[in-house]
């Protein structure tokens, strides 16, 4: 769902520098991907990112090193984890790594609401936790995390900071998390931490830990294997540098936006271009937050009604799915997007998230993957118009840059998100949660008449990607 600029307590730093650190190569971090959830849902995962988003340096060189992280793609890219190790001794847990929040948290033996699909944190066999007297709750939009305010050691990638503050989970909503996956990491700026601290990797890079003041992500693409996947190799997550195997040609960087301050990692949309039609974006309306914890796309509303006028037979859904579009299954939906500089495709099978029933005469229709997020949600200073999400993401190398404070893509390799191997067609619908909320499971649509209109189509599955939005 964050801009640069990290400010660390200095009493940090040398615990920080004391602890092991991974060799000058880059360590990747795999990433997986998680259960799908109900279309019925999706309503409040659109609710939820809207909440999320409703807020209100130095040059030299770097003398540290870089990991690159394995990324796990769970159920068809509905999200994206990575590992993530707590305590002494460690404990291993997968979490959401999320670039549109700021707070690590886990779920903890203590919760009372969490299932055995969610691996807990122990802190009873961790001799170097330690818990204050703080309770702190993280609002979703339509649920929330509570737990108490803690610190502990954590590591990934081989990177370690012994004393970082996380959020030990007593209570979490109804599937707010996919089966497996523990918690949550964020990778944006602190400004938007709800602990109001410095996240992992903004302690790694203002205590001098890594070789290049930035980090990348490669999210593989799932969503159109015939079959629904548990887990999969889901990418890579280079902490500290890039991987320079998984990109051709030069990153492009893009600086934030000018008056802009860290919080989201921000860009601008100048252009998008659907069925060949090019829109314009103006200033005020393409604050654009990138956030590898979202699915989808989201714009204004008026923007959105341009898209979606260019693709014939396209219509917008109502009643409780109002804000999605769906179109013809048949039709095919070229779409690029421009920060300012390249104009990036997009794949038309990230456009198609799958069959949701049939229109009016009996056509098939898909629901598309840029939705309407409101005319609200960018008013105020540094609060985005559009979420730029795993829709875009998975198309492109994405470097996040703390200095100078900008946004990179580049083109991926060769042979680099393919349609898998045996798919046949687009699997379900599968969104990630515009706001941490999980959407319904995977139903069939078979049963829709040809008279039934889409607003009443419990046949579509939407499930959330890796967006778990915190609302601050």
């Amino acid at each position: 769902m964050i801009l640069f600029v990290a400010l660390f307590a200095l009493s940090v730093v040398p615990f920080v520098l004391a602890a092991p650190q991974p060799s000058l190569d880059p360590i990747h971090v795999p990433l997986l991907r998680r259960n799908p959830h109900n279309v019925e849902d999706l309503p409040k995962a659109l609710a939820a990112l809207k909440a999320k988003y409703r807020i209100g340096s130095s040059t030299t060189k770097r003398a540290g090193n870089s990991a690159s992280i394995p990324v796990i793609d769970e159920q068809n890219d509905s999200s994206y984890s990575g590992q993530v190790i707590l305590g002494t001794p460690p404990q291993t847990f997968q979490v959401i790594l999320d670039t549109g929040s700021s707070d690590l948290w886990v779920v903890t033996t203590s919760c009372t609401t969490c299932t055995s699909d969610e691996t807990p944190f122990d802190a009873s066999k961790s001799s170097s936790y330690k818990a204050s007297d703080s309770q702190l709750t993280i609002n979703y939009g339509s649920g929330s995390v509570k737990g108490t305010v803690a610190e502990d050691t954590v590591s990934c990638g081989g990177f370690t900071v012994p004393n970082q503050e996380f959020l030990a989970a007593t209570t979490v909503v109804d599937n707010l998390l996919a089966p497996g996956v523990s918690g949550i990491m964020g990778l944006g700026f602190q400004p938007i931490s709800s602990l109001q601290v410095s996240p992992f990797w903004q302690t790694l890079f203002s205590a001098n830990m890594l070789s290049e003041p930035l980090f990348g992500f490669y999210l593989a693409r799932w969503d159109t294997s015939s079959t629904v996947i548990t887990e999969a190799p889901g990418g890579s997550f280079t902490l500290g540098g890039t991987n320079t195997s998984l990109y051709t040609g030069d990153i492009e960087y893009i600086d934030m936006p000018n008056g802009s301050t860290p919080s989201y990692w921000l860009q601008q949309v100048s252009t998008i271009t659907v069925q060949g039609k090019t829109l314009q974006i103006s200033s005020s309306q393409g604050l654009a937050a990138i956030d590898t914890g979202t699915t989808l796309i989201g714009a204004p509303t008026s923007t959105v009604s341009e898209i979606w006028s260019a693709v014939p037979g396209a219509e917008a859904l109502t009643g409780q799915y109002a804000g999605m579009y769906a179109f013809p299954c048949t039709t095919t939906v070229t779409a690029s997007i421009s920060f300012g500089g390249t104009n990036w495709p997009i794949s038309s099978d990230d456009m198609n998230l799958g069959q949701v029933g049939t229109n009016s005469a009996g056509t098939p229709m898909c629901i598309g993957g840029i939705f309407d997020i409101g005319s609200t949600v960018g008013t105020g200073s540094g609060v985005p118009a559009w979420i730029v999400g795993d829709t875009f993401l998975k198309n492109v190398y994405t470097v996040f840059r703390a200095n100078p404070a900008s946004v990179g893509f580049a083109t991926l390799a060769s042979g680099l998100n393919t349609t898998p191997s045996g798919s046949s067609g687009t699997s379900p619908a599968s969104i990630t949660g515009t706001n941490g909320v999980p959407l319904p499971s995977p139903t069939t649509s078979s049963g829709l008449s040809s008279h039934q209109r889409l607003s009443a189509f419990p046949a579509a599955f939407v499930t959330l990607l890796v967006g778990y939005i915190l609302a601050l």
